[in-house]
């Protein structure tokens, strides 16, 4: 697997400056232990902190080195689920709680980068969900009604003015929906990171957790060379937990996300192609996106993993999908690639599930981490401050199991290499 640490990720490439986050080499206290750097973790020592908690940030590898450092970077308001399918899922109440969290998802986000001066090149002119099909407009439209009824600030673009926004004439329609935004995703869970240290948070990169054990006053998570002993503990680990003795691992189906980028493209190429910078995706059962960074550089992702007997497949796809979009950039060479697991659901929905007396795990976002992960960090905070269940958007669950998850898996990476095999010609 592309560890993250080469400079295929371009997002390693671009974040700037390391944090300094020495291993634990102690035994020490905290009012509350987190256990994973991502979205979820960084955001929820931010907001422990901001309210006077101790907290040990403990990170395997380091910040950001998840998912959270793999992302598209699309600062996306709710879930890939419509709003109406989220209440039907969850009842009236709940639903509602968790559509309108996540609907404010990227006011949270763009707030923090504001005030914290995170520098990610954040741009907030909306994403783009581009219909592949005109069958697919439909679906769009729906989404735009269920958005309107929220509230939302949502446009229902023709093929005309997608073609405007986008530079591509390869669409029947998109909806811009002007909420959300675009930021180069593991210089913001950097910059999270570091707003919680200059708070009092103690970051550790390099700092696995082996084992979780509980007294009747504490949790202890024991390290390589030191352990944390605390009243309270969130496991936020996401798509990238590892074994960990005492607490039930994620339950959830792993799948993965791929994106190439090309080199910086000229002034004039720029001035057509996504000309006001909103990160788009598409309609298709296969999902792909594209979008620009702050240098210029194309970025095409899609369903699928680079390391898998496919990979060759996804890459000759991405060729062509460029070319596909943007028949001027046919050749174009792609220099950058890499990939993320992302934790996948069966209702689509994240999960926060009790592990025990003020403890939980957060997992879940099926791809979308951003936004819901900064949302659910600082609930969690809430929660493990003030024991209110109410504080979780999506409620507390004592359990949480995914049947068939390796199956499951296996279909979504089979079917992503078969219609990447074909697609484009």
């Amino acid at each position: 697997m592309n560890d993250g640490r080469s400079d295929g990720n371009l997002w390693r490439s671009t974040a700037g400056a390391v944090l300094d986050a020495p291993p634990l080499g102690d035994a020490v206290e905290a009012d509350i232990v987190i256990i994973g750097g991502g979205f979820t973790g960084c955001s929820a020592a931010l907001h422990l902190a901001e309210a006077g908690a101790s907290v040990r940030l403990l990170e395997a590898e380091t910040i950001g080195f998840g998912g959270s450092g793999r992302n598209v970077g699309l600062v996306n308001a709710g879930l890939w689920l419509e709003p109406e399918k989220v209440e039907a899922v969850l009842g009236p109440v709940l639903g509602r709680r968790l559509n309108q969290a996540l609907a404010a998802g990227p006011d949270l986000v763009f707030e923090l980068i504001e005030r914290h001066a995170i520098d990610c090149e954040a741009v907030r002119n909306g994403t783009l969900h581009c219909a592949h099909a005109p069958s697919a407009l439909s679906g769009l439209q729906e989404r735009l009604r269920q958005f309107e009824a929220q509230g939302a600030p949502v446009d229902l673009l023709n093929a005309e003015e997608t073609a405007v926004r986008t530079g591509s004439s390869a669409f029947h329609g998109a909806l811009l929906d002007r909420r959300a935004g675009t930021i180069q995703p593991l210089a913001y869970c950097r910059g999270l990171a570091r707003a919680a240290a200059s708070q009092g948070a103690a970051l550790h990169e390099g700092t696995p957790a082996l084992q979780v054990t509980r007294d009747q006053a504490a949790w202890c998570v024991e390290t390589p060379k030191g352990s944390v002993r605390a009243p309270a503990l969130l496991v936020a680990v996401n798509a990238y937990g590892r074994p960990l003795p005492g607490v039930a691992a994620p339950a959830y189906v792993p799948m993965h996300y791929f994106q190439l980028a090309s080199r910086p493209l000229s002034d004039n190429l720029r001035k057509s192609i996504l000309p006001e910078r909103q990160g788009c995706w598409d309609t298709g059962t296969v999902m792909s996106s594209f979008r620009l960074d702050a240098a210029g550089r194309l970025l095409v992702g899609a369903m699928g993993s680079l390391d898998s007997l496919g990979g060759g497949l996804h890459r000759a796809w991405a060729a062509r999908k460029l070319a596909a979009l943007f028949p001027e950039l046919e050749g174009t060479a792609l220099e950058h690639a890499w990939f993320g697991r992302i934790a996948m659901t069966g209702d689509h929905l994240p999960k926060a599930v009790k592990l025990g007396d003020r403890a939980i795990s957060i997992f879940g976002y099926g791809g979308r981490g951003i936004a819901p992960g900064t949302v659910f960090g600082r609930a969690a905070a809430r929660y493990l401050l003030h024991g209110d269940e109410a504080a979780l958007p999506s409620g507390l669950l004592s359990h949480y199991r995914e049947p068939l998850a390796g199956a499951k898996q296996t279909f979504y990476e089979l079917g992503a290499t078969l219609a990447h095999a074909v697609g484009d010609r």
